[in-house]
């Protein structure tokens, strides 16, 4: 009964406050990390960027204590597994798009325009991004600018904000295993052909003579998915060709699927990618939210999450659109460009 009443109370957690201390973020990683190996072996934690994931990663402390199956909750929601409903109608040529046509394209698109990044190890990547909320009810909008500042090596502390509220990132501890890879050298070890992506998050070694992604179960998938929708939202500069394997490794996942006419949050209307996850029960939704691409060019626009709030026993449901304004390698934290 503990054990459901902490999770009672993290799924009611104020997102828009500072992270977890250290005590409940221990006990919230070692039921994670219980879960992931009792299938895959040994994996790696996550270390919290956004409310996203620290919501998110309450759900599949949820799983793992109810039936042990791992369950993620959907994008900045609070663990309901709600999401912003998509609109009824499309137009015509959304409805044609396939899940391999948008993310190929995707992939095309970053391969040519992606801006080659060589930071030294004793730098900080600056990352400028904006976040727009529309309180489902009300209809009032908040917009936000979140400022990081990510120590390259993971030597030194990060500067780190969430929905306008920023607080120092300690470098991880030794031995301490985390996801997404907070140093630059981890990601440059991650590969860049999607096929092995894949194979790597599924803690299965790749081989150039058997790259088949056949045998992989639901859980699994489930499990990359959310590693690679962790990659792509939470670190917004990656070493060349990564991105574009990601996009590639997505489109690769059963259940991944097309939703027509999403709004970002400069209002251009694009078409989205979600994952339907067959290991979550009905009416759930997994981590990841939507990610919204420009219908004829694939750019990648931004991202469409939901989340929920609850302040003196009343629930706000929240709809959060936002994107990568800017990028930089600067020379200490708080440098700007």
């Amino acid at each position: 009964m503990r054990d459901i009443e902490e999770l009672r109370e993290l799924r009611e957690y104020d997102a828009g406050t500072p992270p977890l201390d250290d005590a409940t973020r221990g006990r919230v990683r070692a039921r994670l990390l219980s879960t992931m190996n009792a299938e895959n072996g040994p994996a790696p934690a996550v270390r919290h960027r956004r409310p996203v994931l620290r919501i998110a990663l309450t759900g599949a402390v949820a799983a793992a204590v109810v039936g042990g199956v791992l369950v993620t909750g959907q994008g900045d929601d609070s663990g309901d597994g709600k999401t912003a409903a998509p609109p009824a109608a499309s137009s015509p040529v959304m409805q044609n798009l396939s899940v391999q046509t948008v993310l190929d394209g995707a992939a095309t698109y970053a391969r040519r325009h992606e801006q080659a990044a060589s930071p030294r190890d004793d730098q900080f990547i600056y990352t400028k991004e904006i976040i727009r909320e529309t309180n489902e009810k009300t209809g009032a909008t908040k917009t936000y600018t979140d400022e990081d500042w990510r120590s390259v090596d993971n030597s030194k502390p990060s500067w780190i904000m969430e929905i306008g509220k920023g607080w120092w990132s300690q470098p991880s501890k030794k031995n301490e295993t985390v996801w997404p890879p907070q140093d630059w050298g981890t990601l440059k070890k991650l590969p860049t052909d999607p096929k092995k992506l894949i194979l790597t998050l599924a803690h299965r070694k790749p081989s150039d003579k058997d790259d088949s992604l056949s045998g992989i179960a639901d859980q699994t998938w489930s499990m990359v998915h959310f590693q690679l929708a962790g990659l792509l939202k939470l670190v917004p500069v990656m070493p060349e060709g990564l991105r574009p394997a990601a996009y590639e490794a997505l489109g690769m996942i059963p259940g991944v699927k097309v939703v027509p006419n999403q709004k970002d949050a400069k209002g251009r209307t694009g078409v989205a990618i979600a994952y339907d996850d067959p290991t979550l029960a009905d009416g759930s939704a997994s981590f990841g939210g939507y990610f919204i691409f420009d219908p004829k060019t694939y750019a990648f626009l931004g991202f469409r999450d939901a989340r929920a709030l609850v302040m003196s026993k009343h629930r706000i449901e929240l709809t959060q659109l936002s994107y990568l304004d800017s990028w930089a390698i600067v020379d200490k934290a708080k440098q700007r460009p």
